[in-house]
């Protein structure tokens, strides 16, 4: 295979990534870990699978960043996870140092890869990666509103008892306890779900997704979320090396739309070959545009502490 990617960081949500990817069966993955020995131990794990699973993309694990040269796509997955009681902005400024750090390494060994950022606190790692890296907005982005999306499309699903690929649904905002679930853009086979299920328990789902991540690490408590977010990272890889043009929440850099700018932060995006190739502009009410906006200068005074002005 000649494409490549490089998933950095070989905990669990990067380990799931790999194996997923490997899985896809579009590129060879390299893993990166400053543990000696797990990357390499889990990259050859996977490569033995690969006869077994069928697909014959090799799994390289490595501690050396160089090792990244020529990545098409680099996943930033690295960081320290969110504990029982921990918000994602209590991780701010711990994460901030490894996102910086990879980041110069991915300029100098990939300045041509396009980066999707994993990491909590996500909208502000992905924002802080684009500015270390100062690779163009489009090719630096966050996971974000896919991983949300995913969520309540499964809660939905739950609800209704249908089938979850039927099930699409729209979550903006940060990716933490400000998103904004878009309850009037969320359909099963094409019908809104207002059709389908009673106000309240719209309301519960949506309140249910935007604690999702939360829920998972109170059900864990010694970790987070793995197997989703990974799936989601999948999800977006594909995208970008097919040129699909497919429609996904994701964190980018808005620049004036829904009134803001200078700030990532999830948005419906075209997702391309060039990475964020739009943003679509969707028709909100003024409850939704305050909660979004509202969301954004969250995330701003954050930045404040990060020295961005």
């Amino acid at each position: 295979m000649n494409k490549k990617i490089a998933v950095i960081g070989a905990g669990n949500v990067g380990a799931t990534t790999a194996m997923y990817l490997a899985e896809a069966n579009f590129a060879d993955v390299v893993l990166v870990d400053i543990i000696e020995g797990t990357p390499q131990g889990k990259g050859l794990d996977l490569c033995q699978a690969g006869p077994v699973r069928g697909y014959n993309g090799m799994v390289t694990g490595t501690n050396k960043m160089k090792d990244i040269k020529g990545a098409d796509i680099v996943i930033m997955t690295a960081g320290l996870p969110r504990k029982p009681g921990m918000s994602r902005e209590d991780l701010l400024n711990m994460n901030a140092d490894i996102v910086g750090g990879v980041a110069k390494n991915i300029k100098k060994f990939a300045p041509k890869s396009t980066v999707i950022v994993v990491s909590n606190p996500l909208d502000l790692m992905t924002f802080h990666m684009q500015k270390v890296t100062g690779f163009p907005a489009n090719r630096v982005l966050g996971q974000a509103g896919v991983l949300d999306s995913t969520r309540m499309r499964t809660f939905i699903a739950m609800e209704l008892g249908v089938a979850m690929t039927d099930v699409q649904a729209m979550v903006l905002g940060g990716h933490g306890d400000t998103m904004v679930p878009l309850p009037r853009y969320t359909t099963v086979s094409g019908v809104p779900i207002a059709e389908l299920i009673p106000a309240d328990r719209i309301k519960a789902i949506a309140k249910r997704t935007a604690g999702g991540g939360g829920e998972i690490v109170k059900l864990l408590k010694t970790g987070s979320a793995y197997y989703a977010p990974a799936a989601a990272s999948v999800q977006m890889c594909r995208a970008i090396f097919n040129d699909e043009k497919k429609v996904l929440a994701a964190s980018a850099s808005l620049t004036g739309q829904y009134g803001i700018k200078n700030i990532y932060i999830g948005v419906p995006v075209v997702l391309g070959a060039k990475g964020v190739e739009k943003i679509l502009e969707l028709k909100l009410n003024k409850g939704e545009l305050k909660s979004l906006q509202g969301s954004a200068s969250t995330y701003k005074e954050h930045l404040k502490i990060m020295g961005y002005k």
